[in-house]
């Protein structure tokens, strides 16, 4: 390898050389790569991919020597990359997730405030954008993963959170020059200052999908507070809220592998007052041992607080979450529409 080559690739990050060598794979062997991956370490790759204009083929050579792969000698990088990103991301995560990561890593290209937002902690996030206007607040925390935006949300004034909830429900698309322009006032704040297609924010989806993070108690306050102002919206969103007796449409396969990332204690916690035909489901992808032993915990076990129990099956949940944004499991019932 030249010596030029030798400081371009020494001077590549770890998610730029990752970029490199999905690039050399090919769709379908990128996209299986791809659905092993977090959604936050797609996307980061992702703009990655899509900002790679010319690589070298002796920096291919040497990316995937790094990483011990061989490369067909007619690799060609940097062409049609927007094209291929697309098609990849499709495979991996399906149209309306792909469809929005394409548009954060578009809007990412030439923008950098919004994005600065998911590096921050929640409190500072809610700091920054507290006073702003309820629906300025609903397209940031639409444009947040889901996970971060409950926490925001959690750390706003209890009086406003419905609203910007139900906004969020509400929003159908948000215009790339109005993002632009979003993108600019937070770009100021950070330094102490203060029509085409739409992009793929919002909608009764993404409220649910933020209301599957927070507590039990403040998510059924929240629909509640909806629900007296807009029941048909309350009702929609509900339908999209993945609950814990959802688990029962998980596969075998599923089943199993969630349960292998979950503790026993909060297994037996959420096991508690759940619907006989659930725990069946679950001692069924269990060994017989273990089915029996777990069998025998719910019967000694005493009396437990609501809350405990609600807060092991939010927990469970989320990890089914995170399983799923991985391609791990695929949710079935009402969650399906985060799949």
């Amino acid at each position: 390898m030249s010596e030029r080559a030798d400081r371009r690739e020494a001077a590549r990050s770890g998610t730029e050389r990752a970029a490199i060598l999905l690039l050399t794979l090919g769709e379908n062997e990128a996209a299986q790569v791809l659905k092993h991956m977090g959604a936050k370490e797609v996307q980061r790759i992702g703009t990655a991919m899509a900002k790679l204009s010319s690589v070298s083929r002796e920096e291919v050579h040497s990316v995937v020597s790094d990483f011990a792969l061989t490369v067909e000698s007619q690799t060609s990088v940097g062409i049609g990359a927007d094209e291929f990103l697309r098609k990849v991301l499709v495979d991996a995560l399906g149209q309306d997730k792909a469809a929005s990561i394409i548009d954060r890593i578009n809007i990412g290209r030439s923008t950098k405030g919004l994005e600065a937002l998911k590096w921050m902690d929640a409190r500072g996030v809610s700091e920054l954008i507290r006073l702003e206007h309820p629906q300025i607040i609903a397209i940031v925390l639409a444009y947040l993963d889901p996970d971060q935006s409950a926490e925001v949300l959690a750390h706003l004034p209890a009086n406003v959170r419905a609203d910007i909830v139900a906004r969020i429900a509400t929003l159908d698309g948000v215009q790339p020059s109005a993002l632009t322009e979003l993108d600019d006032i937070m770009e100021k704040q950070f330094a102490g200052k203060a029509g085409g297609k739409t992009s793929v924010l919002g909608g009764p989806k993404a409220a649910a999908n933020i209301i599957n993070f927070l507590e039990p108690s403040q998510e059924s306050a929240l629909l509640e507070q909806i629900e007296k102002s807009d029941e048909a919206l309350a009702a929609r969103i509900q339908d999209l809220v993945f609950v814990f007796d959802n688990l029962i449409d998980l596969d075998d396969r599923g089943m199993q592998e969630l349960l292998r990332q979950v503790p026993a204690e909060q297994l037996l916690l959420a096991l508690k007052g759940t619907e006989d035909t659930l725990k069946e489901k679950i001692f069924k992808n269990m060994s017989q041992r273990a089915a029996e032993m777990l069998r025998d915990d719910l019967e000694a076990k005493g009396p437990v607080r609501l809350s405990e129990v609600e807060g092991a099956q939010k927990e469970i949940l989320q990890t089914a979450r995170k399983l799923a944004e991985a391609g791990t499991i695929a949710l079935g019932g009402k969650g399906e529409e985060y799949v």
